[in-house]
């Protein structure tokens, strides 16, 4: 019996190395110790009943002591044979319990693999996850996301009559490539049942855009107005208005191309798998800072910098909308504010933004 049970205690040491990376199978495990201990205590307890009743025999000088031993070794032996048939009876749960971890363990998923803190780099810019997910096999796991996105773009300054001239020679700011943006913490979750292809998701992040005057202009305030005009204190080397917000977007997004796998006999969407996916949102946020960059030089100095707070011309609050394509994690999008960035008292042409950006990085929890 000590060597069914040295075997035995070899496969509880492998067994519950890997179950906690299985909830279901450290289940079955933890039922199992229980049934062999219930086993164990049950017939030791009878088997010192019986021994009492040998060595209250042996005071009572009804046997001899060599009877005695020999009463004591076939009780002992009985009752061994007793526990090795039960316990051979349950062993099934522990070898079907032992396969499934084995199966787990050894064939597991890349995509379960890459539950695990992980970093990579490729044509769908930066992307990382942080933690375990439990029961990696599960797919639900995988239909609740939380994340950090961030994402570059090119902003400019557009007509109410006109809401996507993007690149127009009116505008009084150059249309950038790229010299703004953005990052949010966003949760994502799946809309109706397992097998729907539609996702919502909002967030909490800050998104800074520049805006950049043409022809060696300048921003400046007079009085309550914020203008462009010359600048005529030196040679400009470099100016922009810096507007900050912290916004809230939510987004629904429509999975075009969807994949389905089978999980205990439910069918959910594989949200695992590379997906060509359509975005439209909402967003709104509050100003939380505007500052007019100015570094220019001078006879007296090669480099003058100065920083100047916009109190008037930015309106306090932004809400707009959004719309974007993505395939796996390379995203490509459009927002356009509703409302004006720059008030009445800003005395611009172009006063509504408009932003065509990239999503460049995506940090999974």
């Amino acid at each position: 019996m000590k060597t069914k049970f040295a075997l035995m205690a070899a496969a509880f040491a492998f067994t519950c190395s890997f179950a906690q990376e299985n909830p279901d199978v450290n289940q079955k495990i933890s039922q199992y110790s229980k049934k062999i201990d219930s086993i164990v205590v049950s017939e030791k307890s009878k088997m010192n009943t019986e021994l009492d009743v040998i060595d209250h025999q042996f005071s009572e000088k009804k046997i001899t002591s060599e009877e005695k031993q020999k009463q004591r070794e076939e009780t002992a032996l009985k009752y061994q044979q007793i526990i090795n048939e039960k316990v051979d009876a349950q062993q099934d749960e522990l070898e079907q319990a032992t396969r499934e971890i084995v199966k787990n363990s050894v064939l597991m998923s890349h995509d379960s693999i890459r539950s695990k803190n992980e970093a990579w780099l490729g044509m769908d810019g930066i992307n990382m996850k942080f933690g375990d997910r439990k029961n990696t096999n599960d797919p639900r796991y995988f239909l609740r996301t939380l994340d950090i996105s961030v994402s570059i773009m090119g902003s400019g300054l557009t007509s109410k009559d006109q809401p996507f001239s993007f690149y127009n020679k009116d505008s009084e700011t150059r249309n950038t490539v790229f010299n703004s943006s953005q990052f949010a913490l966003r949760y994502e979750a799946q809309i109706g049942g397992f097998k729907s292809p539609v996702f919502y998701r909002f967030g909490l992040g800050m998104r800074t855009d520049q805006y950049v005057p043409k022809y060696g202009n300048v921003f400046k305030q007079e009085n309550t107005n914020l203008f462009i005009d010359d600048f005529n204190r030196g040679n400009l080397k470099n100016t922009r208005l810096n507007i900050t917000y912290i916004y809230i977007p939510v987004d629904l997004r429509f999975v075009l191309n969807p994949t389905y796998t089978e999980y205990e006999g439910v069918k959910y969407l594989d949200n695992r798998k590379r997906q060509l996916s359509l975005i439209m949102g909402i967003y709104g946020g509050v100003k939380v800072g505007s500052v007019n960059y100015i570094k220019y030089s001078n006879e007296n100095t090669k480099r003058m910098v100065e920083r100047e707070r916009i109190m008037n011309g930015i309106n306090d609050f932004v809400v707009g909308g959004k719309f974007g394509i993505s395939y796996a994690g390379f995203k490509l999008f459009v927002q356009k504010d509703f409302n004006p960035i720059f008030n009445n008292s800003a005395l611009l042409k172009k006063k509504y933004g408009l932003q065509f950006g990239i999503e460049i990085a995506n940090l999974d929890f």
